[in-house]
């Protein structure tokens, strides 16, 4: 026979209850990422989870024309960070359509393809989205311990009046006590060389006590970028290369002449030349002719 006392349903009730409350107080634990299933993997932080992408959709390097000085200066950079040299992390700004972020999957997967050869250490692509830019310290902190190399990727960065969501961009880059982890670089594309609309820039300047410290805190967010890539709208000789490259890498039934003319006049009736045009005229040309582009 117990000589303890039996335990009254009020009693217990308050342990449980208890208990339920220091379950809760408990830190989360960090989630274990599988990094060798997949190349490149985009951050859902509802979830904290990093999901895999089994097939990235990119452009292959060779397709890229009319970027040459920026397409060697990003490989280049992205090629010393996967040998664990290094390396800056990188704003491409400028026109639309010009392949800033079809750039960026391209130096990804030609770097990565380089450490498998080497033997090197993995080097993962991993895309955050705009609005989780705040989350970033989270994501650091998953990837800070793992062996891989990471390019934490954001399409389309830029910044509204009122968003304070930038100061946690700046100190993760470089401002913050832990700093970017040495396996992390990141690449960012946008079409704003500041990140910032020029007239909240000027509104600052005119509404500040002192202007020059308003405009300061705002435009050193790009300052933490060591490489700024820009890109520019094409020529008319550059978009038919753009034209003529897909072509022949589609290997599409159609002569030099109506190429030209019929690709010439798709970038007149959309008021842009520019390599998304280029592909979205392939596309349409594709369908026509019944071929599929294979590949992409």
């Amino acid at each position: 026979m117990s000589s303890f006392p039996p335990v009254s349903d009020p009693l217990l009730a308050e342990l449980r209850r208890i208990a339920d409350a220091l379950e809760r107080l408990k830190p989360p634990t960090k989630p274990v990422i599988d990094f060798s299933v997949a190349d490149a993997f985009v951050w859902r932080p509802d979830t904290g989870q990093l999901v895999a992408v089994p097939k990235v959709n990119r452009v292959e390097m060779t397709l890229l024309r009319g970027i040459d000085r920026v397409r060697d200066l990003l490989n280049e950079n992205t090629n010393r960070f996967a040998r664990g040299l290094p390396a800056n992390n990188a704003l491409l700004w400028g026109a639309r359509g010009m392949g800033k972020s079809s750039l960026v999957k391209a130096a990804h997967a030609e770097a990565a393809s380089q450490a498998a050869r080497d033997k090197s250490a993995s080097l993962k692509l991993v895309e955050i989205h705009r609005e989780d830019i705040e989350t970033l310290p989270h994501l650091m902190a998953l990837m800070r311990e793992s062996q891989c190399r990471f390019i934490v990727f954001c399409d389309d960065l830029s910044f509204d009046s009122n968003d304070t969501s930038y100061k946690s961009l700046k100190a993760v880059l470089e401002g913050g006590i832990e700093g970017r982890p040495d396996n992390v670089i990141f690449y960012a594309t946008s079409n704003r060389r500041h990140l910032l609309p020029r007239d909240m820039m000027e509104n600052e300047r005119g509404t500040a006590i002192n202007p020059g410290e308003a405009i300061e805190e705002k435009v050193s967010l790009s300052d933490r970028f060591g490489l700024w890539l820009g890109f520019h709208k094409c020529s008319q000789d550059e978009y038919l290369d753009m034209v003529r490259g897909y072509a022949r890498h589609y290997d599409l039934p159609i002569d030099r002449e109506s190429l030209e003319h019929e690709s010439l006049e798709w970038a007149t009736t959309r008021g842009s030349r520019s390599g998304r045009t280029a592909y979205q005229y392939i596309q349409d040309l594709a369908g026509r002719l019944g071929v599929r582009l294979e590949g992409h």
